[in-house]
């Protein structure tokens, strides 16, 4: 079927592998931005994206229904950013050791958790044939989008919206910005974090529900790919914009189905290399917000990334 297309067949390729590959990285870059617009960083993302997405298998094999795997996921991913929220709350607790330390709690938890659920079948999320109105199976294929990256996508909007026009995004952002300006203003800014944290880690478990119920749609201990690792360096080339989240989810996305791609025209080549794409960018993007000739426009105050 390659042939009906010809070279065209890569960029479709790419384009549906984006979709497919991107969704993950969109719902924990948006967690983690919303944590870290209120001044905190959680890297224990990827343990709560490991979790979320055994929790999601293990309740839609049990329960049949994926929607429910869904709620379970973004449940437990609520209770590992509270958890790791109140932690950090104490006196003398750094951040990233935290995070680091529920990373490796939650992933192990999983791999504990999840080995009976290893072979049984999970029914998967639904996705919209927006390709039906064409006869060839690569463009229906490219076409097919699961309907949790459509929630991501409106949710991007949303955030970005939210920030700037309501009164819970301005309390955030202060939050992040000025410690003491918040407090000034009489808000209570270990309470914001923590709930900021949570919503962060909710988001974490969603993504983690697409992995296990959609794309590649199982539940093994590599499903992650150090995805929620990867999605911290988004947020920071995406300068803490939730917009800009979805659009550089896009490029991580891509990136990674530039492989299977050039596979599907006959490169094979090689082609381990390209399958390291996402990890090569990750890296570039860290070097380049790294650089001491660039300010980190937009990051929160409160980080000390910008200082």
């Amino acid at each position: 079927m390659s042939q009906d297309l010809g070279l065209w067949t890569v960029p479709l390729a790419v384009l549906g592998g984006a979709i497919r590959v991107s969704t993950p990285f969109l719902f924990v870059s948006l967690g983690e931005t919303i944590t870290e617009r209120a001044g905190r960083i959680n890297l224990g993302l990827e343990g709560t994206l490991v979790f979320g997405a055994m929790a999601a298998y293990a309740t839609a094999v049990v329960t049949g229904s994926p929607w429910a795997g869904v709620a379970v996921a973004g449940l437990a991913g609520a209770g590992f950013g509270l958890l790791h929220g109140a932690i950090c709350s104490l006196a003398r607790v750094n951040d990233v050791a935290v995070g680091i330390a529920l990373m490796l709690f939650g992933s192990g938890l999983a791999f504990f958790l999840g080995k009976p659920f290893i072979q049984p079948s999970a029914p998967p999320l639904p996705a919209i044939p927006f390709g039906f109105w064409s006869d060839l199976p690569q463009v229906q294929a490219a076409l097919r989008v699961n309907v949790l990256f459509l929630v991501g996508a409106v949710l991007s909007v949303a955030l970005w919206w939210a920030f700037r026009n309501t009164k819970a995004g301005l309390v955030i952002r202060v939050a992040g910005d000025s410690a003491e300006a918040a407090r000034a203003m009489g808000y209570d800014v270990t309470k914001v974090r923590v709930l900021a944290t949570m919503a962060g880690g909710f988001l974490a478990g969603i993504g983690g529900a697409y992995l296990s119920l959609y794309y590649p749609g199982s539940w093994n201990e590599g499903i992650s790919s150090g995805q929620g690792l990867m999605a911290v360096a988004l947020v920071i080339f995406a300068r803490w914009n939730p917009l800009a989240c979805f659009g550089a989810a896009l490029l991580f996305g891509g990136a990674g189905a530039l492989g299977p791609a050039l596979q599907s025209v006959g490169v094979s080549s090689g082609y381990y290399l390209f399958y390291a794409a996402p990890y090569v960018l990750t890296l570039a993007l860290l070097v380049a917000t790294s650089s001491p000739d660039r300010a980190l426009a937009g990051a929160p105050g409160e980080l000390g990334l910008s200082r």
